[in-house]
């Protein structure tokens, strides 16, 4: 199977059966309900689309520059950007697309009732921290060059800073909203995985076992290769809800309002002196 067949199989079939059941809905007048309506869901996904363009590119290259993993020249259509080919850039893209679409049909299945209390600073600072010390540790593994450590070390390097982000935000929303959550992230993650180690089984892409801990799931494929797709499918799952999330936007105007108090203030002291 070539990389662009893996694609069309595993990515683009999978996208075509959910536009089709989006479709349906909007043939049906089933629509996101009003708690997760801030901004057109369209626009969210692209944005998000052009972020994982953005924000991959230079790690994947370096990932391939450095032999983390390689493709098969004869699996691949030859065109290549970097050190990566074209097919790899067209998966940054059609993931978020997958993963996108699956959350927003189950977010168009949910009720139209925003619970109260959701509030949990110490949550979100808790998360925040541990999340923190994770990132810490993964640097330390870079820097001193323990080369089991270096894929693993790699995706959580690059990944948990954009988390942290979005934990800092609202960890306490993603939380009052876990279920959703765990419905968006988890069977697509797990499918992915499964899609993953049949690639790794055809040579369409190998991993170097020097650079990884050697956990094989199911004998074929590398943890650090289910962490990636778990984590990436995090940022995806994490950004739309907490964009759509009418709790966001609640704690969107909370921000506002604590900043527009700290510049009142400080140019009631600048008066002052």
């Amino acid at each position: 199977m070539t990389y662009f067949g893996f694609l069309g199989l595993f990515l683009a079939l999978p996208i075509a059966i959910m536009l089709g059941l989006t479709w349906r809905d909007a043939w049906l007048g089933r629509q996101l309900p009003r708690r997760f309506a801030s901004f057109p869901p369209g626009a969210i996904l692209l944005l998000h689309l052009a972020l994982a363009l953005v924000y991959t590119t230079p790690w994947d290259n370096y990932l391939v520059a450095t032999s983390v993993w390689w493709y098969d020249p004869a699996k691949v259509s030859g065109i290549v950007l970097g050190y990566v080919p074209i097919e790899e850039y067209t998966f940054f893209l059609v993931q978020p697309i997958l993963t996108g679409l699956w959350l927003l049909f189950w977010l168009r299945r949910q009720p139209d009732v925003v619970k109260r209390g959701w509030e949990n600073g110490r949550l979100r600072h808790t998360a925040l921290i541990i999340l923190g010390i994770v990132w810490l540790s993964m640097v330390a593994i870079l820097t001193i060059g323990w080369l089991p450590g270096t894929y693993l070390a790699l995706i959580l390097a690059w990944a948990l800073l954009p988390i942290m982000l979005q934990v800092g935000f609202g960890g306490d929303i993603l939380w009052q909203h876990r279920r959703i959550v765990a419905l968006g992230l988890i069977p697509i993650t797990l499918f992915l995985s499964a899609a993953d180690a049949l690639a790794i089984y055809d040579g369409i892409w190998t991993i170097d076992p020097a650079q990884t801990l050697n956990w094989i799931i199911g004998g074929i494929l590398p943890f650090e290769e289910f962490l990636f797709f778990l984590i990436t499918n995090t940022l995806v799952v994490f950004g739309i809800v907490l964009f759509l999330s009418a709790e966001s936007q609640e704690r969107l105007e909370a921000v506002k309002t604590a900043v527009a108090q700290w510049r009142a203030g400080r140019l009631s002291l600048g008066s002052e002196k």
